[in-house]
């Protein structure tokens, strides 16, 4: 997408109505595409499931049934029961929630982090581009996983531990992206009159890069969560992420491993998996539409 001068001006008006140009074109992409609209039309159900689950259910979570343990779906608990007798639907939609809290929490802490890092190095002049590329290249050559287990028996097991894992592993790629698109944005010239004015940096990060970055933030975000709900599925598998009692499907998944539960109590693993795969095509489907639709080359 082309850089929006965002000062206002006499004809600023006129300049809105044209800068809406492109918003209603990549919405009119969005819905042409299918695989999108179908990820929507999954994510959008499932979300009300998960949001309103406490209120339709009468078990909770880790209310214990002794006389259904290892139940069969059916009439009082549909989805069945777990080793110790508590709701597999239930404890479903309370990993749902677990899950997806964990994913926009850290995503939205590494927006944060990429897009703070990589204005201040597009803005900040010549030293603070080197400091800040340098650290960059520093956690891009880090073996992913190795640096997600470590930091995970660093900083231990739980809810705030594994919002803060997964965001410090996913920050540098959209440091990039964000200086590359404000590297060329500087040399603008309603970027040029602004620091010609004495406009500091927090004004041109506010004023100039935060707005000419959504499409990047946008598409970045939506893509990120998906990756979010399998790093922190994957981390409770191994006992990193999410500690038992609370649920996340990653721990229902670890619950669930031995060959016993696997052969005889399909229901125990098969539903948790299930679901984290929907909700990580149904996200990824919409991260595509809406890259294609903020795509300036794309056709109209």
């Amino acid at each position: 997408m082309k850089a929006v001068d965002s000062e206002r001006a006499p004809g600023a008006g006129r300049r809105g109505t044209a800068a809406s140009g492109p918003l209603l074109r990549a919405l009119r992409r969005f819905v042409r595409n299918r695989a999108a609209l179908v990820g929507l039309g999954l994510l959008v159900p499932m979300l009300m499931l998960v949001l309103l689950g406490p209120c339709l259910l009468a078990q909770g979570p880790n209310d214990i049934d002794l006389l259904a343990m290892n139940a069969a779906p059916g009439g009082a608990h549909w989805l069945g029961t777990d080793g110790v007798g508590r709701d597999v639907l239930a404890r479903l939609l309370e990993g749902g929630r677990i899950s997806l809290l964990v994913a926009v929490s850290s995503v939205a802490l590494s927006l944060l982090i990429g897009f703070s890092v990589g204005a201040v190095s597009a803005f900040g002049g010549r030293w603070a581009d080197t400091l800040a590329m340098r650290g960059v290249d520093l956690a891009m050559t880090l073996p992913p996983v190795i640096f997600l287990l470590v930091l995970a028996s660093i900083v231990g097991s739980g809810l705030a531990p594994t919002v803060l894992v997964i965001a410090l592993l996913s920050w540098p790629v959209l440091a990039r992206m964000v200086r590359a698109r404000l590297l060329e944005l500087r040399e603008r010239d309603f970027v040029l009159a602004a620091r010609g004015m004495g406009a500091g940096l927090g004004h041109l990060l506010w004023r100039h890069a935060l707005p000419n970055s959504m499409d990047i933030l946008v598409v970045y975000a939506t893509l990120q969560v998906a990756n979010a709900v399998l790093l922190e599925a994957g981390l409770s598998f191994l006992g990193l992420g999410i500690a038992p009692p609370t649920a996340s499907w990653g721990n229902m998944l670890n619950a669930a491993r031995s060959t016993v539960v696997l052969e005889q109590y399909p229901w125990q693993w098969m539903f948790p998996g299930a679901a984290l795969v929907v909700v990580v095509l149904a996200i990824n489907f919409v991260g595509d539409g809406l890259r294609d639709a903020f795509d300036p080359r794309a056709e109209l």
